[in-house]
């Protein structure tokens, strides 16, 4: 008997120390964080025949939880030449998905756009609909979103002669707007996304492009190199329909 007793015991503490290693094990587990946030600086200087300065920054976050999945971003742009400021540009960015299949979500957006010396002062949109994931793999992720929505505008008059208005009505207008969006890893430590939107209605049609290429240093400093260009099919007289940036920044995961 006593040694049926002992042989029990001994099952017995050998399943209670298999089932803590299994549970110190689970705990072991990474598990992904639902909130990831970046930050990127870049500063530019310039000397000779011009004397310029150039002071880039961007802070992003996305959140995803189950079906859910927020994000934000915000983009500020200021160049200084000749010791006074030559252009500023300030972009950010809010959206929501909801998950519907395996591919398809539901889409709310709003985008807004700040400048004193592009076409526009002001540009805000307004979007909802539905999008569609191509891909989406570790390697590559490719969207795509359609939907319409609302539009609110007030046009760039002081870069131009009074007497030169083109365009002084303010716009408030319904809009469509189609977004791709992708991002390609190419290897282990060097990824490239690029997004294109294209935002249009009965005043003007609007396209944003984007193109970054990231480097990772280490896993959570990052050489980033980008180009952002902004079109507008219709400005006032005298000033470019496009205005673009390129950039090389430092960023900072966490």
């Amino acid at each position: 008997m006593s040694r049926f007793w002992l042989l029990t015991a001994g099952l017995f503490t050998t399943t209670l120390c298999y089932a803590a290693e299994e549970q110190q094990t689970n705990l072991d587990l990474d598990i992904p964080s639902p909130l990831n946030s970046e930050i990127e600086f870049g500063y530019q200087s310039h000397s000779g025949n011009s004397d310029t300065e150039s002071l880039n920054a961007r802070v992003a976050a996305d959140y995803t939880s189950g079906k859910h999945r927020t994000s934000g971003e915000w983009k500020f742009y200021l160049l200084y030449k000749d010791g006074e400021e030559d252009k500023r540009l300030s972009t950010y960015k809010l959206q929501s998905d909801y998950k519907l299949g395996p591919k398809t979500y539901l889409y709310a957006n709003f985008k807004g756009v700040d400048s004193l010396y592009t076409a526009y002062f002001k540009d805000y949109t307004v979007s909802g609909g539905f999008g569609y994931q191509l891909s989406n793999t570790e390697d590559l992720i490719l969207e795509v979103e359609l939907g319409p929505g609302y539009r609110y505008q007030e046009p760039n008059l002081d870069e131009i002669d009074d007497d030169d208005i083109i365009f002084p009505e303010i716009v408030r207008e319904a809009i469509f707007r189609g977004n791709l969006s992708s991002k390609w890893q190419v290897v282990e430590r060097l990824s490239v996304s690029g997004s294109l939107t294209l935002v249009s209605g009965s005043s003007n049609s609007r396209l944003d492009s984007d193109i970054s290429v990231i480097n990772d240093i280490t896993d959570d400093i990052a050489l980033k190199l980008t180009y952002s260009r902004q079109y507008h099919d219709k400005v006032p007289e005298g000033l470019s329909k496009s205005d673009s940036v390129f950039s090389v920044n430092l960023l900072f995961i966490f």
